[in-house]
């Protein structure tokens, strides 16, 4: 098996921790450090629904609090048939915590993989 096809592995297992009463959407996130550590995420709902956080910040924040500064890769999981991408916020968060990373998602039997720059093209940056 292939390191995208386990990362995505990892988050589908993830996903199984999310808490999500109200959407009934279950996603989860796996990101790859260049020192091979994984660290995991699931989306977490809440009542008032912008405090919500989705399963790729959760990783990603996971990543970064204990000190990870570079994120090669994250693998984002759904029970859905079709492929998840990441929302516009989560977007964002990976064009600046991991603006050269691989963004890799799945259906449940095949995978895609994109560049943050492919799916937030001209990204609000410090340079800008």
């Amino acid at each position: 098996m292939n390191e995208n096809k386990e990362l995505y592995e990892i988050a589908a297992n993830a996903k199984e921790n999310a808490y999500a009463p109200y959407s009934g959407f279950k996603v989860g996130a796996a990101v790859l450090t260049a020192e091979g550590i994984v660290y995991t995420g699931c989306n977490v709902e809440n009542s008032s629904y912008p405090a919500t956080i989705c399963a790729e910040r959760t990783a990603i924040t996971k990543a970064i609090s204990e000190g990870s500064r570079n994120i090669i890769k994250i693998a984002i999981a759904s029970d859905g048939k079709e492929y998840t991408y990441p929302c516009g916020v989560c977007r964002q968060v990976i064009s600046e915590l991991m603006p050269d990373g691989e963004i890799i998602i799945g259906n449940g039997s095949d995978i895609k993989v994109y560049k943050a720059s492919e799916l937030l093209p001209h990204a609000f940056t410090l340079d800008r």
